[in-house]
């Protein structure tokens, strides 16, 4: 999908692409801007030290950035069950088990976020000693757009366990999202604010 179409999609009624879809797009965009860094600093003396982290880089996170993009068709499959869901009668005694099976299955997707970042965020800490010094502001903008990434997938696991009928299944996700996105949220946090204190410093 082109990013105007997605954008027109996006504001349009249709209920997809959603936060899902946009997690997973600024996810990939800040894999594609840390592969970006990468690139356009490999082959230059000052950095041929590095030149097997570079091209590893590249490697891995244009990998990462194709397997992100495809979260976001993911994410509209994983809503039509929830959709469906719904739409049962809610005096049909089957509603429940279904409802709670597709609430479930809806948090796959921003979970597979947060795992696939994980291997993001490393990434952009280690470019900023490896990537170019005229690259360092793609760095920051490649951290505050994974934060944003990262933040977003967990609210799309907390609007789907909330629903649930099992709470203790919906705090044991919960947790597991929290343990997730509060470390990765504070690197990108720091890599962001290193980046900004470098760009300001004479």
């Amino acid at each position: 999908m082109e990013i105007k179409t997605f954008i027109q999609e996006l504001a349009s009624d249709a209920p997809t692409p959603g936060g899902g879809g946009v997690s997973a797009l600024t996810g990939a965009m800040a894999a594609a801007l840390a592969s970006m860094t990468a690139s356009l600093t490999l082959g230059k003396k000052k950095y041929a030290a590095y030149t097997t982290d570079l091209q590893q880089i590249i490697t891995t996170m244009q990998q990462l950035s194709g397997e992100l993009l495809a979260q976001i068709s993911a994410d509209a499959v994983g809503f039509e069950p929830l959709a469906k869901a719904y739409g049962i009668p809610k005096t049909a005694s089957h509603r429940d088990e279904i409802l709670e099976v597709a609430l479930v299955k809806a948090t796959e997707v921003p979970f597979t976020v947060l795992r696939l970042l994980n291997d993001v965020v490393p990434v952009l800490e280690q470019l900023l000693i490896q990537g170019s010094r005229l690259m360092q502001s793609d760095v920051g903008v490649a951290a505050a757009t994974c934060r944003g990434a990262l933040e977003g997938s967990v609210l799309n696991v907390y609007v789907n366990t909330r629903l649930m009928k099992n709470r203790d299944q919906a705090k044991e996700m919960n947790q597991r999202a929290d343990k997730l996105v509060t470390g990765l949220s504070l690197r990108c946090q720091q890599v962001y604010q290193q980046v900004s204190e470098q760009l300001q410093s004479n």
